[in-house]
């Protein structure tokens, strides 16, 4: 793949180009009854980006965004980084003090928040002696911030790009701490085209007719491209749900705004096959293809959804320091269970505990090189150290490739578990048990036995309708062993109401090993 970047470049330019494109009065974004044209949102990224130099910010500034999706999301993003600004978007389902640790961390001066998610903000405000400006939406706003709408309409409508370097820091992305503390992620300029042409282009083949449709929000690298940058590059139009995306109203909103693009996580995608009859229920011939990302998909759950709405899901694996996805699978040479093959653009190693390269069939820790890596993680030199191996990026996924360079998930580095001298798979064993009809979803973990042996256990979140007992225990463990080696399947089968994950779906298994 052939990519090259002018080394004078800024990042709104994904939306402004649109301008020049002939498409000021195309819709760009769709929002319960709002529809704002690429015009419109180019002026209100304008009018952010100017609001926010009038504050006095200057160049590299952070500005926290605890934004819903939305058009003021959009126009924050892009007019922060058309001023020269750094936006920093977060998890709008924190908590007060997740917050704080954001503001300190990142020493942001200004703060954009929906109004609904204010009171979070609130109590810590006056906590964090860098902020000195805070924005909010909403007809009636707290005293001491600024009202959005009467900010907006005071600034100038139009920005000249700031004169920023293709290199050069374009904005932040928390990581979402599936195995800690969340990290600041830098990443540049030049990071968003570069995903646009490897992925959503050559993947995808994304183009202006397209409707897309993330159900995963924009504050995480996968929403973000998706909703966002992806459908901006090319002038296709963008569904935003600043809600909750639960599964009926992710459903009314496929049915409504007939989107050809669908993505989301493993996770929504097993709670919408639970629900009954929603084949008839709801209308998905508009979806040409489906993608997902955040956790390996279950090949159960390719197989049944393809079985009920036939269309394809495209499985990938990403991460916040590569942006988006770089290994996915290909519409109509979708391998069920497999993350897909390389994208274009990206490079890939799997190495053993040594660092040399595993054969085909061997399982070994992906490292993955490619133009869209984060430049480091801001204030941890240690954490920045740990994960760049020179111009490589250590992803502690472990996976196998086969030989047609299918590459198949076998779990997080420090998820493998060793039991009776064989190393074990997480993934391999919650894919067993998904395949039971009882199981809607599940995380399996190593936990040490009365001898400080390690040995598998399940934490299995039951369909509606199930009861949990000593006898459906029973029952899952003999299915594992039915459908793969004995000594893989769970010592312990723990029935709980739902499994801890990060806000974009991932299993956050070292609380569960903390339960052990």
């Amino acid at each position: 793949m052939e990519f090259e970047i002018s080394a004078d470049y800024n990042a709104s330019e994904v939306l402004f180009h649109n301008l020049q494109a002939g498409r000021e009065s195309k819709v760009a974004l769709y929002c319960g009854s709002q529809k704002v044209t690429y015009a419109e949102l180019a002026e209100a990224a304008s009018r952010v980006g100017n609001g926010l130099l009038k504050f006095g910010l200057e160049r590299g500034d952070r500005v926290l965004l605890i934004l819903l999706d939305s058009p003021e999301f959009a126009a924050a993003f892009y007019g922060a980084i058309r001023a020269g600004l750094i936006p920093v978007p977060v998890n709008t389902l924190a908590r007060t003090g997740d917050f704080e640790y954001f503001l300190k961390d990142s020493q942001a001066r200004a703060a954009l928040v929906s109004a609904e998610l204010y009171p979070k903000l609130e109590p810590i405000s006056g906590l964090c002696p860098e902020l000195d400006q805070v924005v909010v939406t909403g007809e009636k706003v707290p005293k001491g911030t600024h009202s959005w709408a009467k900010w907006a309409e005071s600034a100038e409508a139009e920005l000249a790009p700031a004169p920023t370097r293709s290199e050069e820091a374009a904005f932040w992305l928390y990581s979402s701490g599936s195995t800690g503390s969340p990290k600041a992620v830098v990443h540049c300029h030049k990071d968003i085209p570069f995903t646009v042409d490897a992925y959503a282009k050559q993947i995808l083949e994304i183009g202006p007719e397209d409707t897309v449709f993330s159900a995963s929000k924009a504050f995480h690298a996968y929403g973000l491209g998706n909703s966002f940058n992806f459908p901006f590059s090319v002038g296709a139009s963008s569904v935003l749900l600043p809600g909750r995306s639960e599964p009926e109203t992710v459903f009314d909103q496929i049915d409504r705004f007939r989107p050809s693009l669908f993505f989301t996580a493993p996770t929504l995608y097993a709670s919408m096959l639970a629900l009954p009859d929603a084949e008839e229920r709801w209308d998905l011939a508009s979806v040409r293809l489906c993608v997902s990302a955040a956790e390996a998909l279950p090949a159960e759950i390719y197989q049944r959804w393809l079985e009920r709405f036939d269309i394809e899901i495209l499985d990938g694996l990403g991460s916040t320091e590569l942006l988006h996805i770089f290994i996915s699978n290909r519409p109509g040479e979708a391998r069920p269970g497999s993350s897909g093959k390389l994208v274009p653009g990206y490079e890939i190693r799997l190495v053993n505990e040594q660092g040399w390269p595993v054969a085909p069939g061997r399982p070994g820790e992906l490292l993955v090189r490619g133009m869209s890596a984060f430049s480091h993680y801001w204030n941890r030199p240690d954490d920045t150290e740990r994960v760049q191996l020179e111009d490589w990026i250590v992803t502690g996924d472990r996976y196998i490739r086969d030989d047609e360079g299918y590459y198949f998930y076998q779990g997080r580095s420090d998820d493998m578990m060793k039991v009776g001298g064989n190393w074990v798979s997480p993934a391999e064993v919650e894919g067993s048990l998904m395949e039971h009809p009882s199981v809607l979803e599940c995380a399996v973990v190593g936990s040490k036995d009365g001898e400080g042996l390690v040995k598998p256990h399940a934490f299995v979140v039951l369909i509606k309708g199930k009861r949990a007992s000593k006898k459906l225990a029973k029952e899952l463990q003999e299915h594992v062993k039915s459908k793969i080696s004995h000594y893989k399947y769970p010592r312990e089968v723990h029935f709980v109401k739902d499994l801890p994950k990060t806000s974009t779906g991932k299993i956050q298994r070292f609380q569960l090993r903390e339960e052990k």
